[in-house]
């Protein structure tokens, strides 16, 4: 199993969710984050003075998915989330060794 851990635009949210739900993916966490790469801010004006907006927000989501499904998954993640501009986030898929559903036991597959 595999952790997908992807950084988005906060506007993107609804359609990524709807996307990954019409192949099956249902269980998602999601955070709200603020950071930059590339992109590093930008300047807003507020009241006549201009100031650097260094964190910009973003949506993290996490996923835990059978390694069946990661690179469909992936595809849809990319596929719906690009804007094509600077700052559509990235995609991070690291191992998963162990999970264990707190309230009945199961542990991997079953409790995911």
């Amino acid at each position: 199993m595999k952790k997908v851990e992807a950084i988005i635009k906060p506007f993107k949210l609804d359609d990524v969710r709807e996307a990954l739900a019409e192949i099956g993916i249902t269980g998602m966490t999601v955070l709200e984050v603020k950071g930059f790469g590339r992109q590093k801010g930008h300047t807003e004006l507020y009241r006549g003075a201009e100031y650097m907006v260094d964190f910009l927000p973003k949506v993290k989501i996490e996923l835990v998915i059978q390694d069946d499904l990661l690179e469909q998954a992936l595809d849809v993640i990319v596929e719906t989330a690009r804007t094509g501009k600077i700052g559509d986030g990235k995609i991070f898929v690291t191992d998963i060794e162990r999970i264990i559903r707190i309230r009945t036991g199961e542990e991997n597959e079953e409790a995911v």
